[in-house]
């Protein structure tokens, strides 16, 4: 497995900043403009990534399919799960002009396909890289699919064990072994911090040696912020224009400022991690001369005198012989004079 994606250029994984996708996801409510007031938000945070999802509702639900009880809660709830998909697709036609948007804003296009329609027609737009959901881990003739198209997969694991995320890798490596990132997740809309065990990004980090991410569905930044602190490669966050939207996934997704916030939040975070060293900055010389305590004379001392510990005190002075040498200047003979309130400098000694 690589240890690094290649996303139309920009180098994803340990050792390259977090890869932030902006999960707009069906938050358009099946508008193309509102999908590209979403790209606007995106970019305008400094987002590395937009990203859509591409199905045809016939092709996700059945008629029969329930819906989850938080969408009860945002949609009309007398609507089926597949009357509310048919709401929220995109066309063909759309995808078209959400890419060239998103190419002259300047942030990637990215979008998770729910079957193998939805797979050829990303193909065949060109799209770099799939991101697959939570509820397609266990899919495994979908996940052949899509990496029979040898193109990166970023695979959210919400749900699973960390043995069926293995069996999942391993299905994607006999099918053409494709880069691939692997998100955790925690399944719920939203999610509470409580349940969001944020180490098992270290976990599968450590099992799978691939870069290891976070899809995140909780509210606010924290758990994302915590994430990257541990190592998280990749950092997906659903956001909406307003969160009081109608629309299945508007109320657990963050806003415009909170999305800005998020993006600079990691940004702070990934150059305060530094490189492990652990030595003074060059921004701390001054405090270090100024917390510098020297060796000072309590009392005349007089040249070829033995210098003893009571005659010595440790005090703010900025040069001299520093206090942990105090052992190396007791019981040395002075070479010359030393006033009280004088820092003893080598040179005093013999």
């Amino acid at each position: 497995m690589s240890a690094t994606l290649d996303i139309a250029g920009r180098l994803v994984g340990p050792g390259y900043p977090c890869y932030v996708i902006a999960e707009a996801g069906v938050n358009h409510n099946g508008r193309l403009t509102l999908a590209k007031k979403l790209v606007d938000v995106a970019a305008d945070a400094g987002a590395d990534a937009v990203k859509f999802q591409t199905f045809q509702a016939d092709r996700v639900a059945s008629s029969v399919a329930p819906k989850a009880a938080y969408q009860h809660e945002t949609t009309d709830p007398d609507e089926s799960q597949l009357d509310m998909l048919r709401k929220l697709e995109l066309s063909e036609n759309d995808h078209r002009e959400l890419i060239k948007y998103c190419q002259r804003r300047n942030i990637q296009f990215l979008s998770t396909p729910y079957d193998e329609q939805a797979v050829d027609l990303l193909a065949k737009l060109r799209v770099p890289a799939f991101k697959v959901g939570s509820g397609e881990i266990v899919n495994h003739p979908l996940l052949r699919y899509i990496a029979s198209k040898n193109r990166p997969i970023i695979l959210s694991t919400g749900t699973t064990y960390l043995s069926e995320v293995d069996e999942a890798v391993r299905v994607v490596q006999e099918a053409g072994d494709p880069p691939l990132a692997l998100l955790h997740c925690v399944s719920r809309y939203p999610a509470n911090p409580a349940t969001m065990n944020i180490r098992a990004v270290v976990t599968m980090a450590q099992a799978f040696r691939v870069p290891v991410g976070l899809s995140d569905h909780t509210l606010g930044n924290e758990v994302s912020f915590a994430a990257v602190a541990l190592g998280a490669t990749i950092i997906e966050k659903h956001f909406t224009l307003d969160r009081d939207l109608i629309g299945p996934d508007h109320r657990a997704s963050l806003e415009p400022e909170e999305l800005r916030d998020l993006v600079t939040g990691i940004r702070k975070i990934e150059s305060a991690m530094g490189n492990g060293i652990k030595r003074p900055h060059p921004s701390e010389s001054e405090g270090r001369k100024l917390g510098y305590r020297g060796l000072v004379a309590l009392r005349p001392l007089e040249p070829g005198q033995i210098v003893e510990q009571q005659d010595l005190r440790a005090l703010r002075t900025g040069h001299g012989i520093s206090v942990r040498d105090i052992g190396w200047v007791v019981g040395r003979r002075l070479a010359r004079p030393v006033q009280v309130g004088q820092a003893i400098c080598s040179e005093d000694l013999v």
